[in-house]
């Protein structure tokens, strides 16, 4: 067995006569969804809860895309905190927010992330 041929995928822009706008625009929709499903794919996304009173001190060590998402409860006194972080930090993560005092940690992966 040999290698004959390495190839690898490539978006052109291929149009005609009075074609021109619209096939540049689906292409450059293809590509921002064709980067956003590859960069998805080292990330996961983080959601727990916990005391308002421990928000302060979780955020200083939480990493994040750009910010956190912070919603508040139901319950008073509790938060919902969601973040988008990468995959290979995760399990050291979990632990050090459990100890911070986050509960019901949620690791869900990520189809597609478009900064």
């Amino acid at each position: 067995m040999d290698t004959l041929l390495v190839s690898t995928p490539r978006l052109s822009l291929i149009t005609r006569r009075g074609r021109t706008l619209g096939s540049a625009k689906k292409i450059e929709t293809l590509a921002l969804l064709l980067r956003g499903a590859l960069e998805a794919e080292s990330k996961v996304g983080l959601k727990m809860n916990l005391q308002q009173k421990d928000l302060a001190a979780l955020l200083r060590s939480l990493p994040a895309l750009r910010n956190p998402t912070i919603s508040n409860l139901s319950q008073p006194g509790w938060v919902a905190v969601e973040t988008i972080i990468d995959e290979k930090v995760v399990r050291e993560l979990i632990p050090q927010l459990k100890a911070a005092g986050a509960e019901g940690i949620i690791e869900y992966p990520l189809n597609k992330v478009v900064y």
